[in-house]
């Protein structure tokens, strides 16, 4: 399973393809993954475990399917179903989507709000089923990339669903612009780096996909190494379903006039002044642009393995709802279990009660 994602990625490409991913000379020196790549998968892919992990599968229909001995619970995949982007469907089209919209969610935002406490308890029961199944070697974990215009909500998102999770089995990472070291690696060196391990989740604030969605905007780069870009994040992302990773991908759609709102509080308020920047006036004003890439995207990389979820982000709290609902429905997907003791419990409770 290690080998898959090293054999894409040391596929072969143009020159200038690879000249922009990597310095020549670090090739030379590491190969196209860089000095800490093999050994992370190592550790990914050679556990106690002499089984494959199983990978899960989330059908367009939202049925539940898994080559596991023991069928996931899929009763609750009514919201993966609606807000799924189809697989080898073409680019989305956003303006059909309802930035305003609340498909599949609560009546309102009380109703969102009372179901906080069933949630949480919920999503923690199976996050510490997961953990504990990995402690028998299982190697499944949850990712959830969180992608979005400015301001569409990925912080909320990520505090929400911080707020559902024991923070001891959650890994939380936002990228920024790459650092010099991380530019001196391939691309999807830093994700490699920030992948959640055995019986964890990882929670992106966004992700590799910047890599595909800012040079296409930008103009830094030419269609061909953006089409290539797309092909290697599909690759990695089977790869990681096939090491076990349930990748839930959300793109926060928000609208123009949203935007702006949120923005203006921004600069009504000192306290927010440092959320802001003149980049942001930039990146609005690309706006045609960036809907246009990110509906190619989420066309493109949508994928059986990884598909991408298009949540109305307009409205706050069906947001944060339909994000930690996404999340609750893999965990089910999974359907952890935790394994049985490795001792006698009976003579273990017997010691005590004649202590």
């Amino acid at each position: 399973m290690g080998r898959v994602r090293r054999r894409h990625l040391r596929a072969g490409r143009p020159d200038h393809v690879r000249e922009l991913l990597q310095p020549r000379d670090h090739l030379r020196r590491h190969g196209p993954l860089g000095p800490r790549w093999r050994p992370r998968l190592i550790r990914r892919t050679i556990g106690p475990t002499t089984q494959a992990p199983a990978r899960a599968v989330v059908p367009e229909g939202g049925a539940v399917t898994r080559n596991s001995p023991k069928p996931g619970s899929g009763s609750t995949a009514g919201l993966r179903a609606k807000l799924r982007v189809p697989s080898g469907g073409g680019p989305v089209r956003l303006r059909s989507h309802d930035p305003r919209g609340t498909p599949g969610g609560p009546a309102g935002k009380t109703e969102a709000l009372e179901s906080v406490p069933y949630a949480r308890d919920r999503i923690t029961a199976l996050q510490e089923r997961l953990f504990a199944q990995s402690t028998a070697g299982d190697p499944r974990s949850v990712l959830v990339v969180l992608q979005g215009m400015d301001t569409s909500g990925k912080g909320g998102s990520v505090r929400h669903l911080a707020s559902l999770l024991d923070p001891a089995g959650c890994r939380i990472t936002a990228f920024k612009a790459p650092t010099a070291e991380e530019k001196a690696h391939h691309f999807l060196w830093r994700v490699e780096r920030a992948m959640p391990g055995p019986g964890r989740i990882g929670v992106f604030d966004r992700s590799h996909y910047e890599d595909v969605l800012v040079p296409r905007v930008r103009g830094r780069a030419p269609l061909s190494v953006w089409e290539e870009r797309c092909e290697t994040i599909n690759s990695f992302e089977a790869s990681l379903a096939d090491d076990g990773v349930s990748v839930v991908k959300v793109f926060l759609h928000i609208s123009r006039d949203e935007q702006r709102t949120r923005l203006l509080a921004r600069l009504d308020n000192p306290c927010k002044h440092w959320k802001f920047g003149p980049a942001d006036l930039e990146d609005r004003a690309r706006w045609a642009a960036y809907q246009q890439a990110y509906g190619d995207v989420l066309g493109r990389c949508s994928t059986e393995a990884a598909p991408w979820y298009v949540v109305p982000a307009d409205r706050k709290w069906y947001r944060n709802w339909a994000v930690g609902r996404l999340l609750m429905e893999h965990l089910d997907l999974i359907d952890p279990v935790c394994p049985p003791a490795s001792f006698d419990v009976e003579a273990a409770r017997k010691q005590l009660l004649e202590d």
